[in-house]
Order: C-alpha cells, then sequence, then structure tokens
C-alpha cells in the first residue's frame, strides 16, 4: 500500500467515525431515540415479513409470484451481506469507539455492510416498481432505516452506503425478473 492510499483510508476512516458520532449524538433526544429504535425493529424483518406474507391475500392475481420472487431476493441479501460481513469482519462503531454509544439490540456481531439498508432498498425497489404510488412511503422508510442504524450507533456511514448499493443492484435485478414476468 502506498502512502497516499494509506493517508486516503485514514481520512475515509476519520470521515465515517466523525458522522458516526455526530448522528449518534441524536441519542440524547429521547423522542428522536425511540423513533428511529422503532424503525430499526420495523427492519429487523417484521414489515417486510408481514408484507410479504400479506401479498397473496391483498393481490390475488400477482401477489404469490411477487412474494415468491421477493423472499428469493430476500435470500440472496442475506447470503451476500452474511458472505461480505464474515470474510470483512468489520465490527459495530460502538465496540470500537467508547464514545459512540448502542441505542438498539444487534442481530450480530460485524457491522459491514448494513443487512437492514440493504433489504429495505431492495423491497422497496421491487414493490415500488410493482406500484409506484407505493414509493411515496417505501422511500423515506428506507432513508429513515439507514439513517437510524448510523444515530444508533450500530453502523458506520459507509455501512448503509455499501448496504443501500448492494439493495440498489439486488432491486434492479429484481425489476429485470418482474418484466420477464410480465408483472410489471
Amino acid at each position: 500500500m502506498t502512502a497516499k492510499s494509506i493517508a486516503f483510508k485514514q481520512k475515509a476512516i476519520g470521515l465515517d467515525y466523525e458522522a458516526c458520532l455526530a448522528a449518534n449524538g441524536l441519542l440524547k433526544h429521547d423522542p428522536v431515540h425511540r423513533g428511529f429504535n422503532i424503525v430499526s425493529r420495523l427492519g429487523d424483518g417484521v414489515l417486510w415479513y408481514a408484507i410479504i406474507l400479506s401479498l397473496p391475500l391483498l393481490i390475488p392475481e400477482d401477489g404469490p409470484l411477487l412474494a415468491v420472487l421477493m423472499t428469493l431476493i430476500g435470500l440472496l441479501n442475506v447470503y451476500v451481506y452474511k458472505r461480505i460481513k464474515k470474510s470483512l469482519a468489520r465490527p459495530r462503531p460502538f465496540m470500537i469507539y467508547p464514545a459512540i454509544q448502542k441505542g438498539t439490540r444487534v442481530l450480530d456481531e460485524y457491522s459491514f455492510p448494513s443487512g437492514h439498508t440493504l433489504h429495505a432498498v431492495t423491497f422497496s425497489i421491487i414493490l415500488s416498481a410493482y406500484n409506484p404510488l407505493l414509493a411515496s412511503v417505501l422511500v423515506p422508510f428506507a432513508l429513515a432505516t439507514g439513517l437510524s442504524r448510523v444515530v444508533l450507533g450500530v453502523h458506520f456511514p459507509s455501512d448503509v452506503l455499501v448496504g443501500a448499493f448492494i439493495g440498489i443492484v439486488h432491486g434492479s435485478l429484481a425489476i429485470l425478473l418482474l418484466t420477464w414476468l410480465n408483472l410489471i
């Protein structure tokens, strides 16, 4: 590694930490803490499982196939982010920086990438492609999910950005499948 690349990496790590620390400072406001905790808990899977399970009931014609597609893409999400997390083993912010407080429970040990953000972005893309009216609710929820992970001290901003990027890729793949299946 060159001196220039080391300096760039150190600068990026510093910016990631500073942004995480600033966002985490919002936890001192109880309504903010409670609100982001709710968003984060919904992102644990509860919201997505409920939506997937209800699709066949709400949309009898397309819902079953849409539910299967979302389940398969969700499994791809889990496979990809678990492989990345295991191979990189990046500790969570609160684990390495005492100034960052953990504001919620965590589902696993590692930080990179954010699985909550990955799922929120992927599923928001799929559902918004199927019904564009849903974007007005799902896009803000996906943004709040990513932000909640940083505010709650369990992810760095770079974890969220990479999770969102992978979510965009997987969501785009799902749109291709939806188009091929004539669902959009």
